[in-house]
């Protein structure tokens, strides 16, 4: 791919407010069977890429893209994500935030996220994090049972989570959430109760609640072929759900998309951007950027991304623009999984009326097409019916 002919396409693009840059960290302590993310262990990546020098890679990609975006307004959000951003250490952390509002500046009241995994950070870190302006901070709990958390492979306790929880909230953070995994062969009923009033009663103001996914290529996936491990059940996934919303719901969280929920100001200002259609950068390697109707994506090795940078270019390994009709398409399957929908001007008669008489979607009085309860456990047959209208 010509790096002049992307940066011509990106050239003259305006930015929309608000925008946002997303920060990929691709390392973690150890390997999770079920993920297919473009992550790495040490032992994986092998010499010659190192964790402690990753920090520098990405400050000189957020200073490419300054040059690439010289009008660019300030960041309304930043969110850090993997992997295990934490691993890089809060110091690391605090030079990325520094280097993007130096280089790019920050909005007046800027969302600032980071993920991390509870045993990958302590009070001092989380201390440090939210002294340099973090406003936010995401942990990868996934269950409080701990047969769960042995299928999944996670390296924490149950104890350990429900402690960062609190710590995260000792150190001042405001905005607290907690990602939990549901389905998992071998969970009960009761190990997803306990789970997510265990998450709720620390605190926290925001939730996200995934099924567990087989992804092909993984060790899960394999695992689940030689019959070590069963298949997760669409049924048992479907009736967790509706535990995890009726739980949530009843702490006083609403569902703002489809697997996330929250307290009134709770949400994730830099998802809703995603999806919204929002701008953003995307730094880091495997990372995907969004300008408009241009859309770009990293090299995903470390090796490589890191390579690209020291040579003093964007480590940009390819890019596409949508036509129009494939950018409306995509804004139509984003914004349906959303609690305020979409406008019906965005969705054909046909469609419209055969998701509505499917008991999918309701109209509202807004006009908005907006997901009933039934269409939130069918939102993926809700989009490929949109994708193929």
């Amino acid at each position: 791919m010509s790096q002049v002919s992307w940066l011509e396409a990106v050239s003259g693009r305006s930015i929309r407010s608000p925008w946002g840059i997303y920060l990929h960290v691709p390392y973690c302590a150890s390997r999770c069977g079920y993920c297919d993310f473009n992550t790495y262990t040490a032992a994986e990546l092998g010499p010659g890429v190192s964790q402690s020098s990753y920090a520098h890679a990405l400050i000189g990609e957020l200073r490419l893209a300054r040059s690439a975006l010289p009008d660019a307004p300030p960041v309304d959000t930043i969110f850090i994500g993997g992997g295990t951003p934490t691993l890089l250490g809060a110091a690391a952390l605090v030079r990325i935030l520094e280097t993007v509002g130096s280089e790019f500046g920050l909005a007046a009241s800027a969302e600032i996220t980071t993920e991390a995994n509870p045993d990958s950070i302590d009070r001092q870190g989380l201390e440090v994090l939210r002294n340099a302006g973090f406003t936010r901070i995401s942990f990868g709990v996934q269950s409080l049972a701990p047969q769960v958390l042995d299928t999944l492979e996670r390296t924490h306790t149950p104890g350990r989570s429900l402690a960062a929880l609190r710590e995260a909230r000792q150190a001042g953070f405001e905005h607290i959430s907690a990602d939990l995994i549901y389905g998992t062969p071998g969970e009960s009923d009761d190990d997803l109760a306990l789970s997510v009033d265990g998450v709720l009663e620390t605190g926290i103001d925001h939730l996200s609640a995934y099924a567990l996914i087989v992804e092909p290529g993984t060790r899960l996936a394999r695992q689940v072929g030689r019959g070590d491990i069963p298949l997760p059940d669409d049924d048992i996934a479907a009736d967790r759900y509706e535990m995890v919303d009726r739980l949530a719901t009843r702490a006083g969280m609403q569902w703002y998309e489809v697997s996330n929920w929250a307290r009134p100001e709770g949400e994730c200002r830099h998802n809703l951007g995603y999806w919204r259609g929002a701008d953003w950068w995307g730094a880091g390697p495997g990372a995907h950027g969004h300008l408009g109707s241009l859309r770009w994506w990293n090299l995903k090795h470390p090796a490589a991304y890191t390579a690209r940078i020291d040579a003093g270019e964007l480590p940009v390994d390819g890019w596409e623009a949508l036509t129009a009709d494939d950018a409306r398409l995509e804004d139509a399957m984003l914004r349906i999984r959303v609690r305020d929908g979409l406008p019906c001007g965005q969705l054909t008669v046909d469609s419209m009326a055969g998701l509505v008489d499917d008991g999918l979607v309701r109209i509202t009085t807004q006009g908005n097409a907006v997901l009933t309860d039934r269409g939130r456990l069918l939102a993926d047959l809700v989009v490929r019916r949109l994708a193929f209208r």
